[in-house]
């Protein structure tokens, strides 16, 4: 994989970005406000473990919450430990929610595209399954459009030194993952799985996007 600022600077997208407004202010209130807050959005994205997952978006400014769970499937209400057999049909995913007044679906994505290897069928290092697959899951068409865009530049620009294989498809149910597995890079930095994968990506991606991040 080519070096990931490369990357950055190859695709250029849009954003967009609703405005929120209190119900029983003045007109001019009104106006201040709809350019000061907005309403949240959410993403939802497998790329691998969901324990790097959340710990990658965790980091960046204007991401509200970050929640592990499972999609993607055909087993209603699966269990961690039935995905784990892959054969639930699950990606272990990440729902995010955000701002998209401080930051916008389009820098979700790259920083999505960043964290992990999107080439890899069904693989992320030595977590191997259909569980740990490369996906996008759009909860909008505005999404899908965004997603599918910056997948063709990247592919047109041989971003990467093999193909893409994220998958790019409408998220269906989004199970929460038991909570044990919430916010578990933060609350276990000493184990040999947090030391050694999560800990290299969060470092990767506080690197590149050291604008984007959470004020200490």
């Amino acid at each position: 994989m080519r070096h990931t600022m490369w990357i950055l600077t190859v695709v250029l997208l849009g954003a967009g970005a609703c405005a929120g407004r209190q119900p029983h202010a003045s007109t001019h209130t009104q106006e201040r406000d709809s350019m000061t807050t907005a309403t949240p959005d959410t993403a939802t994205f497998a790329a691998g473990c969901f324990w790097c997952i959340e710990a990658v978006f965790q980091q960046l400014d204007g991401v509200l919450s970050v929640t592990p769970g499972y999609t993607g499937g055909t087993v209603p209400h699966p269990t961690y430990e039935a995905v784990c057999t892959g054969s639930t049909g699950h990606a272990e995913a990440a729902r995010v929610i955000f701002d998209p007044k401080k930051i916008g679906y389009e820098k979700l994505l790259e920083v999505f595209w960043t964290a992990h290897d999107p080439t890899t069928l069904n693989r992320q290092g030595n977590d191997v399954g259909t569980q740990y697959r490369s996906a996008i899951f759009y909860h909008n068409e505005g999404q899908k459009a965004l997603a599918e865009k910056y997948k063709t530049k990247l592919e047109a620009s041989h971003a990467f030194d093999a193909p893409i294989v994220t998958e790019i498809v409408p998220l269906t149910i989004f199970y929460q993952a038991e909570g044990y597995h919430e916010n578990y890079y933060n609350e276990n930095p000493n184990k040999p799985y947090c030391m050694f994968v999560i800990a290299p990506k969060v470092e990767k991606i506080r690197k590149v996007f050291k604008d984007q991040l959470k004020p200490e």
